[in-house]
């Protein structure tokens, strides 16, 4: 197994070293003439940015101090996301490089072509030297030697004209696919970031449910999944998310887990704006696999504390429906794995219920309970394109709302993000489900 293990980390790192060599000659070594200071500052830049990584995740796993966490996850984390893009810009680049190259040769031949070729002048014969009498045969001798050195004079062919002075069209090729790789990945990192540091915009899903008596037609539940508070996203992000979440004016609040990336000693004064939430049934709780990366017995005496309330393999009859929650499959490894028999075993199947559960993987479980309506997170919505292929493979909805038998799943892409603070093609959401009655 060992073994094993030391292979596919070789390869991994191998797979690693290759790709940042190929970003690294495309971005700095194709696009100067020769070494030099240009691309010793790419090289310090890649070994940099993944020393920085590779500190960050260290930091993070460890006992290290929360400062040094958060002086390295910045930086380390978005160069992960912006390395991502530099090679998928640099491989898209690939496509243009040859269209740019044989576009620039077609534009050179067709200016050559453009130009008139001077015509060869007659050849003047002996003895006739223009103005020259038969006494001036001394100085038509000297005349012609001193304007032998004019080629034309003499009738020869012009020489090759000199291309003008500046770059090779290969590295000229190389620069502009270069740059547009460089600034496409830059723009697209910067922009991804600054969706998830600006807060969650607020999704509306109706679902109904068969069993949903009318008097609860309308009900509105807040969906909260993956805030993912740390290092980089801190009090300020929870206090935009708890305003969001408030600004809906739920009737229900339903946070699915994976709300922190660390201890309650360090994040516990992060997560406190979560104690300012409002609902008019309350606001609950479920683990996420994150929780029992962090200690999930004192996180969920922390939200207890906050005012929320942990849902661990329970269930609370509402006026209308029920509502469970199962802790997370990552807690089996603690003996703290999810309860299905003991959150819904002993309910009333004539009433709708609807359960919280992180991981959409879940929902089979929940089909044979019996349950209506599944809340769940853990998917980011892939979160880095292409990261949603990944996400899609290990997961059975990537995100929004589908059926399974009778069973609805709804899948929130989550508020904040793990790791790098950067969202492409899966933008951070806060999801207000409106659960409608069929006899309404």
């Amino acid at each position: 197994m060992a073994i094993v293990f030391v292979l596919i980390a070789l390869l991994v790192v191998a797979v690693l070293v290759t790709g940042n060599w190929y970003v690294w000659r495309r971005l700095f070594r194709d696009t100067t003439e020769g070494p030099g200071a240009v691309r010793r500052a790419g090289a310090v830049l890649f070994v940099g940015g993944w020393a920085l990584t590779v500190g960050a995740f260290v930091a993070g796993r460890s006992g290290a101090p929360f400062w040094l966490k958060q002086v390295l996850a910045w930086p380390g984390y978005l160069w992960l996301a912006l390395a991502l893009y530099l090679l998928l810009a640099v491989l898209a680049g690939e496509l243009v490089r040859p269209v740019l190259r044989r576009f620039l040769e077609r534009r050179a031949g067709a200016s050559e072509e453009a130009v008139p070729v001077p015509a060869r002048p007659e050849p003047i014969a002996a003895g006739q030297g223009a103005g020259r009498g038969p006494d001036s045969g001394t100085d038509g001798g000297t005349d012609g030697g001193t304007d032998g050195g004019d080629p034309a004079a003499d009738g020869a062919v012009p020489g090759p004209r000199e291309e003008p002075a500046g770059p090779s069209r290969r590295l000229f090729v190389s620069r502009v696919v270069g740059g547009a790789a460089a600034a496409a990945a830059v723009g697209t990192v910067g922009y991804g970031t600054y969706g998830v540091l600006r807060g969650p915009r607020v999704k509306r899903v109706t679902v109904p449910l068969a069993k949903l008596p009318r008097a609860a037609h309308g009900y509105r539940i807040a969906v909260v999944s993956d805030i993912h508070l740390g290092p980089v996203l801190g009090r300020g992000f929870a206090q935009k998310v708890v305003d969001t979440v408030n600004s809906t004016q739920a009737d229900l609040i339903a946070v699915v887990g994976d709300l922190v990336d660390g201890s309650v000693k360090d994040l516990g004064p992060a997560a406190a704006p979560l104690a300012q939430l409002r609902a008019r049934h309350g606001s609950f709780f479920v683990t996420g696999n994150h929780e029992y990366f962090s200690g999930a017995e004192q996180w969920v005496e922390e939200v207890r504390r906050l005012g929320l309330n942990p849902l661990e393999n329970a269930r609370r009859e509402l006026p209308h429906f029920d509502l469970a929650g199962v802790n997370d499959v990552a807690g089996e490894d603690e003996g703290q794995g999810p309860d299905y028999a003991k959150a819904l075993g002993d309910r009333d199947r004539g009433r709708a219920c609807v359960l919280l559960a992180h991981q959409p993987v879940q929902i089979h479980d929940a089909v044979d309970h019996g349950v209506d309506l599944q809340l769940s997170g853990h998917t980011h919505g892939g979160q880095l394109f292409p990261g949603n292929l990944v996400a899609g493979l290990a997961n059975p909805t990537l995100a929004g709302l589908e059926r399974y038998g009778d069973t609805q799943l709804y899948v929130s892409r989550g508020a904040g993000a793990w790791g790098p603070p950067t969202r492409v093609g899966a933008p951070s959401d806060i999801t207000v489900i409106e659960l409608a009655s069929k006899q309404a």
